[in-house]
């Protein structure tokens, strides 16, 4: 991706006034501004780094959230999951078949977390295991 921002950015120093104005149109969708070739050419190398900048963030979150979303899926049987709640500690022990919590089998710690809260929380984000960067 780099390599293509890379062209693109050095074919702007090649082209004319004209050529600058036409592609300021097919990039920006829009038409041109009365800026000298300078100033198009910053512009629009700009907006390509946007660009760039923008795909690289959006593969790079899409790549993440991949792999938070799989947490609790990933998670061994014997982990145990520990988290305070309104005074309350909640313990959770990963099972071969799901989790178990007050000596109850659960499936999913969503369940698990609704039932803790009374409301709708997402169980992975609930016990810490999505959302935040870990290190």
């Amino acid at each position: 991706m780099t390599s293509k921002l890379d062209a693109s950015l050095n074919a702007l120093e090649g082209m004319s006034p004209a050529e600058l104005r036409a592609e300021w149109q097919r990039v920006m969708k829009s038409p041109c501004p009365r800026f000298g070739p300078d100033l198009l050419r910053h512009a629009i190398g700009h907006h390509l780094q946007e660009q760039a900048d923008r795909t690289t963030t959006t593969a790079a979150s899409r790549a993440l959230r991949g792999a938070t979303s799989n947490a609790a899926a990933s998670l061994r049987p014997g982990t145990h999951l520990l988290r305070s709640w309104n005074g309350r500690d909640i313990s959770v022990l990963v099972t071969n078949r799901g989790f178990e919590f007050d000596g109850r089998n659960w499936t999913s710690l969503s369940a698990i977390a609704r039932e803790v809260t009374g409301t709708a929380w997402s169980g992975p984000r609930f016990f810490g295991l999505k959302g935040r960067a870990h290190g």
